[in-house]
């Protein structure tokens, strides 16, 4: 029985209709770093919709889950380097974890897919259900079973300007709407001319016309208007370090990775910095807890004159327990700590193993110092001049918490990390692509330090004016105007992300309803 079926889903998924949704499913995987055709993305579902033509419910879901799978399969193929590299999985093992990731992000395509058509059966245009519902799953994904907002159609623009400046009204969700509608309506265009008897979808072609003007419009008006000039601009040094992740936590190799932040410290503020960011865990020990190598991170402060923020495990009691913590110290230009911030979104499985006491035959995958736990809240880090808003690797991809430090004071938003997990792959560069959304989201300035790249200094714009190489010893320097603290989408949020899931909500309603009647 068990033969049967998979031969059946094979020989379904490798028809005409399968082969369109793959197609789509390449086109949008094409559109994001490092290929980067960026322009793909408003073709890219074209093959799909034409696969969804005449097809059941049934069959729409399918092809959309085909085309979740072709997509994902390929932006997300650097997984396997994660586990295999990183994690000392076996292939055997690695392979199938990779897969369910992708099946399951998988899985809101095909959903979107299939209330776009169970819409369409009951009169419902797709031109509306299809890029609500898309933005709908894009948004619960971000959050559900701790959420993994990686790889939103609207990312794949982040080179776009002017286009992707509405990100201060509706998140990167406004984007990823506009580029599906104009696919639906592309997809009706294209079929009206070839003759087959489909009306020219001149109604829907009007409004993403319209759409896209006052888009533009706008984001050429946003990318004109001077920046925040009532603070003074801060010169900022990010060091990046290329430390091995072999390496990064041996003992023997401790002296030679604090000897090479200082050199590359010393080079880069040669000429005056207010502040030098060194990537997440850069300081490969308990910097609360070694008090002759803090030292050398002080004196090196008082040196150069400038505060330093850095990446170190920290620990604290909480409830009468020691509690470990994936933390960002700042020390002052005359050697004090300032402050810390804790790491709030940790990575599954990666810092940490949900459910660890039941679970306790599965380990890490990455080997470190042990299972971390979350920050309790945004702590703003003051340097005297400027409030900064830390976030840790990962967390970077999550619009609400770049929101929450921006609410919380911050005014130039720091991310550090250590993408050398990703090995020599396109994810440090998708990393980025996703971070530059917060920068315009929140109209605040981003910097990025990296262990082995990429190191980028994103205007409030998302313009990235600077930015290094892989897996090279580097640092840049800059001279950055704090933001201003002021987008609409700081005071709504994630309004209308939730708008369009409650619209999906109405459209499932009303085809319930709608069926019901037509059975009577």
């Amino acid at each position: 029985m068990i033969p049967l079926i998979s031969v059946s889903l094979f020989r379904q998924i490798f028809d005409r209709r399968g082969w369109l949704a793959i197609t789509s499913g390449i086109l949008i995987a094409l559109s994001f770093p490092n290929a980067g055709l960026s322009f793909l993305a408003w073709i890219a579902l074209i093959p799909l919709l034409i696969a969804m033509e005449a097809s059941s419910p049934k069959e729409a879901f399918r092809v959309g889950l085909t085309c979740g799978i072709s997509a994902y399969a390929i932006i997300l193929y650097w997984l396997n380097i994660v586990f295999t590299h990183y994690g000392h999985l076996p292939w055997v093992v690695s392979i199938p974890v990779y897969l369910l990731l992708v099946l399951w992000l998988a899985l809101f395509y095909a959903l979107s897919t299939f209330i776009a058509r169970m819409g369409e059966l009951s009169g419902i245009k797709a031109a509306f259900t299809l890029p609500v519902a898309w933005v709908a799953f894009d948004f619960i994904r971000s959050f559900l079973f701790s959420g993994f907002a990686w790889g939103m159609l609207g990312h794949s623009q982040f080179r776009i300007l002017p286009l992707i400046q509405i990100a201060d009204l509706a998140g990167v969700y406004g984007i990823t709407l506009l580029i599906v509608l104009a696919n639906t309506v592309l997809h009706r265009a294209l079929r009206a001319v070839s003759g087959v008897g489909v009306p020219y979808p001149v109604k829907s072609a009007a409004v993403i016309l319209l759409l896209l003007i006052g888009t533009l419009f706008y984001g050429f008006n946003r990318l004109n208007e001077p920046e925040n000039s009532n603070s003074k601009p801060l010169r900022v040094a990010l060091i990046q370090g290329n430390i091995s992740q072999d390496v990064k936590w041996s003992i023997d190799f401790r002296e030679q990775t604090i000897d090479t932040y200082v050199r590359l410290t010393r080079e880069a503020s040669k000429d005056g910095v207010d502040l030098i960011v060194w990537p997440e865990s850069a300081v490969p020990f308990f910097f609360q807890d070694e008090p002759l190598q803090a030292e050398r991170i002080r004196n090196l402060a008082r040196e150069t004159s400038a505060c330093i923020l850095f990446g170190s495990p920290a620990h604290e009691l909480r409830n009468g327990r020691s509690t470990l913590l994936n933390s960002a110290f700042m020390v002052s230009p005359s050697g004090e700590t300032i402050g810390r911030a804790d790491k709030m979104h940790l990575v599954p499985f990666g810092e940490y193993v949900p459910m660890g006491n039941i679970l306790t035959f599965i380990n890490k995958l990455v080997v470190g110092i042990g299972d971390f736990a979350p920050g309790e809240h945004a702590v703003i880090l003051d340097t005297g001049s400027t409030k900064l808003g830390v976030q840790v690797c990962y967390e970077v991809i999550f619009p609400e918490l770049a929101r929450q430090y921006v609410q919380a004071g911050a005014r130039v938003l720091v991310a550090i990390t250590n993408d050398a997990w990703f090995g020599r792959s396109s994810a440090p560069y998708q990393h980025l692509a996703i971070a530059t959304f917060r920068a315009i989201e929140t109209r605040t300035p981003l910097i990025r330090a990296a262990n082995t790249g990429v190191t980028a200094i994103v205007d409030q714009n998302g313009h990235i004016s600077t930015m290094t190489g892989l897996f090279v010893e580097a640092f840049r320097t800059g001279e950055i105007q704090p933001g201003s603290g002021k987008s609409l989408y700081l005071t709504i949020g994630d309004t209308p992300a939730w708008l369009c899931v409650l619209l999906t909500a109405g459209v499932v309603l009303l085809i319930v309803i709608r069926r019901k009647k037509n059975n009577l």
